[in-house]
């Protein structure tokens, strides 16, 4: 039986990007921290630029968050807010040691020329909420609740589907599950309950599985523009997976950012453009 690979077309992006000038793990709010492991800092750098300089090559649009000194984690830019159909919701962090990063955001969309709305309730952004085919998915039990849910429903104009996670290594949505595009996504399931599981194969029965060896990796926190997908070299079962579903994998090598618990998605915040716009 031969099976026919799909065909992918690439879409240009606009990415939210914040250079790791300040980058530390000073405190331990995931698994993945431990304050006692050194960040070599110009690695840290050197595998960001990478990153960034691929995302341009690809012939994607991006524009810089200006970092500030004492907020070691704004390199995860991803996580400052949710921008959907042109429409922002602000973060609010539920970490103390994040907190100011929102008021960077929101500062900056303001500049850019957005109505920001600021959150109420805890949520970290596009690294829980992620548009997909008119949807958003988003992630609860760990960083945001179903409440923060409802509220990014209103703001963002879309409805929200809910996915509950259970293992604290995937503490964000973008860190267990991946859009690959608008029909499309790549998931880790022992991730999620036995009803979020439920809800992802009905709406996404060709959804490419992780492997626990390429979760681990944080193989899932990936970057796609509908063909190219970016994600940790390390994850290689996925690029398998993704190159026979007719993708083309893009292996970026961060792993100083992963000992912070971010891999390339955690790095970029898509400016995902209001309807009327063209990318």
């Amino acid at each position: 039986m031969t099976t026919t690979v799909p065909s992918r077309t690439a879409t240009r992006r606009r990415f939210l990007v914040c250079p790791p000038t300040y980058f530390a793990v000073e405190y331990a709010i995931n698994p993945w921290m431990d304050p006692r492991r050194p960040v070599d800092i110009g690695a840290a750098l050197r595998q960001w630029q990478g990153l960034r300089d691929t995302l341009r090559r690809l012939g994607h649009g991006v524009e810089t968050l200006p970092p500030r000194p004492g907020l070691p984690d704004m390199v995860f830019a991803a996580n400052g807010a949710s921008v959907v159909d042109g429409r922002v919701l602000v973060a609010r962090f539920r970490h103390p040691e994040r907190a100011p990063e929102a008021a960077a955001h929101h500062a900056w969309f303001r500049r850019a020329g957005y109505r920001p709305t600021v959150a109420r309730l805890p949520n970290e952004g596009q690294g829980d909420f992620l548009p997909v085919g008119g949807l958003v998915l988003a992630g609860s039990g760990l960083r945001t609740s179903p409440a923060a849910h409802r509220e990014a429903g209103a703001a963002l104009g879309r409805r929200v589907v809910g996915l509950q996670l259970t293992d604290p290594r995937f503490y964000h949505l973008d860190t267990a599950l991946a859009v690959l595009s608008e029909d499309q996504i790549m998931y880790y399931p022992a991730a999620f309950t036995p009803e979020s599981n439920r809800t992802l194969r009905t709406l996404f029965p060709r959804a490419i599985l992780a492997t626990d060896q390429d979760a681990a990796v944080l193989g899932l926190n990936a970057i796609s523009d509908g063909r190219h997908v970016l994600l940790t070299d390390a994850a290689h079962g996925l690029a398998v997976q993704l190159h026979d579903d007719g993708f083309v994998p893009v292996g970026v090598h961060l792993p100083e950012l992963l000992k912070g618990g971010g891999g390339p998605k955690c790095c970029v915040l898509e400016l995902h453009p209001a309807p009327e716009e063209t990318p």
